[in-house]
């Protein structure tokens, strides 16, 4: 049966609102879920939140209350502890105001290297030092609509990696971070794997001669892309198979994060779809 919170102060909310801050996600590896599309995609994802939080009051959309459904079915088999809590605690609790009524806490769901399973040919997304949650968010939108077979979130030696489960990357994301698999690790790691893999790293930068649309990304690939501020890291033009352009007509000299990535991943997705 749920158990009924009507106080602020209650330690159970007072847990759940530590992992506002990424210190205390990082120590205990989980993150907060919330938005009626978003705790509906991670229940269908298969993701069973160790605890739950619902305001029936809230809930009023039909992706919550399916969502609902499932939180109690899963209390029910105690694989869930679901707490019934009254508006103002769900207010304290609810990072933005529509929520739909349901605050989830779950696991870390980054996978390692080896757990990726890869198409064939495979076809990933790679992002080194993305500083905004909200451009991975959108990259993440984009990787789930193109069918990428994981998205590869690094750090090259001295940045400080992005947090991926930030609740804003959540959010940005609609959901797609339970749709898509996602694995993160250091620059120098992730290019050794993608060697054995045999997956060529196709590197955007405006000196490149070749435009992205010249180069054959019907191979096994891997479009790696850096952040806005920095660029990629040097070692990656060390280890690129191949340096591509995105052309330039007007005074801006670069795109945003999101929409280059984009740009890429969809001409992957024409060139293959064209083969076919």
């Amino acid at each position: 049966m749920p158990i009924q919170i009507t106080s602020v102060q209650n330690a159970r909310v007072k847990e759940c609102l530590k992992l506002e801050k990424r210190r205390q996600r990082d120590a205990q590896q989980q993150t907060v879920v919330e938005g009626a599309r978003e705790v509906l995609q991670a229940l269908q994802s298969g993701i069973v939140p160790p605890e739950a939080f619902i305001c029936t009051e809230l809930v009023s959309t039909p992706e919550a209350a399916q969502a609902a459904n499932r939180l109690y079915e899963l209390d029910d088999a105690r694989q869930t502890r679901l707490y019934e809590v009254t508006p103002a605690v769900f207010e304290k609790l609810a990072y933005r105001g529509e929520s739909g009524g349901i605050v989830l806490v779950i696991p870390y769901v980054a996978r390692r290297l080896s757990e990726l399973a890869l198409g064939n040919p495979p076809f990933v997304a790679v992002i080194e030092g993305a500083e905004k949650p909200g451009n991975l968010g959108a990259i993440l939108r984009t990787a789930d609509a193109a069918g990428v077979d994981a998205v590869i979130v690094c750090t090259a030696e001295g940045q400080s990696g992005l947090d991926l489960h930030n609740p804003n990357v959540v959010r940005a994301s609609l959901g797609t971070l339970f749709t898509v698999p996602v694995a993160q690790d250091s620059s120098a790691t992730v290019q050794h794997w993608l060697r054995e893999c045999n997956i060529q790293m196709i590197v955007t930068s405006p000196d490149a001669k070749a435009l992205y649309t010249a180069v054959d990304l019907r191979l096994p690939t891997a479009v790696v892309m850096g952040s806005e501020a920095d660029g990629l890291s040097q070692s990656w033009f060390v280890a690129a198979d191949q340096q591509v352009q995105i052309p330039m007509h007007g005074r801006a000299d670069s795109l945003n994060l999101s929409t280059a990535t984009a740009l890429l991943l969809y001409e992957v997705v024409r060139q293959r779809q064209a083969a076919k």
